[in-house]
């Protein structure tokens, strides 16, 4: 069993693009199977080295790793063969048609009510007609010629899927300038190399009926692979998630503070009936189960990822995050700060506001309740017993209880009005900086 991701470097790696990959080399580490890492740059105008070296960051961040790895570039001759091939069994043919004929012709199919197909104009051409075109300094784009079937397949998500050709243009294979098409090479390494299973987005359906014709023509049998189709994933509007919403990048996710285990397990359980529950990458391959993944679309909400997210970090231990805390930052302080946070790039502002220098809100209002309080302020050393002997002598001095006593305190020590327990920040912020955030002098 061999499965692979082959994503294109034309830009960064996507919450969508990830998703198949995790689905790829989940299904592969529990199979035991072969999983390669395919670059698809025959796009050499838009691929882009800074993409594949980013593709490969966000992949190994994610906690996948690869068998093997090739770019098609590489494989110009492979492609070749197929080609020669298939124009011997007069299954590749020449086009010579202008991108302004072709939408002429479209528009005219579509004015009378028939479907936009290409009219196979090219296949009653002479050879005589051939070289007068080729003559007149014309150069060839090559079709495929489709067959009339229908290629039905048993897929692991979608279940009985059937394509019916003739529903279908005879695809573009290779360009005038000689540029390899994706729906080519494609087909052609994952014969070559063999792949055995093809998990990608349901976008590829009709592709995949198409390749099927093209992989026959190449002497592959029917059953040559076992596809899954993921459903297509939604924004949280129900819209279509776009590619180039940049926050929606691994890279910006990730420099936001998601966490790896939250980004692989939700985008492994998006569209299954399984709820998200936080385990490492091998946990997750024995776990996983494409047959539990609806055909429904899938709605990828950001709520649900930080509260995963939040969960994991609350968990977390403090020799798991303390290479990307601030430094000189101490268990004492991921302790007191862990629960209350939903991504890590939060505990730089605890930080500050445990050991930096804030500006409080004003209250006013409460100036002579503040002075009280910091007049009944113990000595140091503290501990986490410190809040509750501080506040029940408040208590017992002004009458004040619940929201009346803890507000106004929590606002002048942190400036926020809500956050980590205080009996645990009390401590870290320590006697001074509370008195002069209580608006007195040392």
């Amino acid at each position: 069993m061999k499965l692979r991701f082959a994503p294109s470097p034309t830009g960064m790696l996507h919450v969508g693009n990830a998703r198949q990959a995790i689905a790829n080399a989940l299904f592969a580490r529990k199979h035991n199977a072969t999983f390669q890492l395919r670059i698809d740059d025959t796009d050499i105008g838009r691929s882009q080295e800074i993409y594949v070296a980013g593709i490969k960051t966000d992949l190994e961040w994610l906690g996948i790793s690869w068998d093997e790895t090739f770019r098609q570039t590489e494989c110009l001759d492979r492609y070749n063969r197929a080609i020669e091939a298939l124009k011997a069994s007069g299954r590749l043919y020449p086009c010579f048609e202008s991108e302004q004929e072709l939408a002429a012709k479209r528009e005219m199919r579509i004015r009378l009510r028939k479907p936009p197909l290409y009219d196979r104009a090219m296949l009653k051409l002479t050879a005589a007609q051939r070289a007068q075109a080729e003559a007149n300094g014309k150069v060839p784009y090559w079709r495929f010629k489709l067959t009339d079937a229908s290629k039905g397949w048993k897929d692991l998500v979608m279940g009985n899927c059937s394509v019916k050709l003739t529903t279908v243009s005879d695809p573009v294979l290779v360009r005038a300038d000689g540029t390899i098409l994706y729906t080519l090479a494609s087909i052609v390494d994952d014969l070559e190399t063999g792949v055995t299973h093809i998990i990608r987005g349901e976008d590829h359906i009709t592709n995949t009926g198409v390749q099927l014709d093209i992989a026959e023509a190449l002497g592959a049998k029917p059953d040559r692979f076992t596809f899954a189709h993921l459903p297509l994933l939604l924004d949280e509007g129900g819209g279509k998630l776009s590619k180039r919403f940049d926050s929606m990048s691994i890279k910006t996710l990730r420099r936001d503070g998601i966490e790896a285990e939250a980004m692989t397990t939700y985008l492994a359980s998006l569209g299954s009936s399984k709820s998200p529950e936080p385990m490492s990458f091998d946990a997750l391959a024995q776990d996983y189960d494409l047959s539990c993944i609806s055909k429904s679309a899938a709605r990828f909400d950001m709520k649900q990822l930080l509260g995963l997210n939040r969960r994991i970090l609350a968990a977390a231990e403090f020799q798991d995050v303390r290479k990307r805390l601030p430094e000189g930052a101490t268990e004492q302080f991921w302790l007191a700060i862990r629960g209350n946070i939903e991504l890590l790039t939060e505990c730089h502002h605890w930080w500050h506001v445990t050991h930096g220098d804030i500006t409080p809100p004003a209250q006013p209002e409460e100036l002579d309740y503040l002075s009280q309080a910091a007049d009944l302020l113990p000595e140091e050393p503290w501990s986490e017993e410190t809040w509750s002997t501080w506040t029940k002598a408040i208590t017992e001095a002004t009458g004040r209880k619940g929201k009346a006593l803890f507000r106004p305190l929590r606002l002048a020590l942190t400036g926020e009005e809500h956050g980590p327990e205080l009996k645990m920040l009390l401590p870290l912020i320590g006697r001074q900086r509370s008195l002069a955030r209580l608006a007195l002098t040392v």
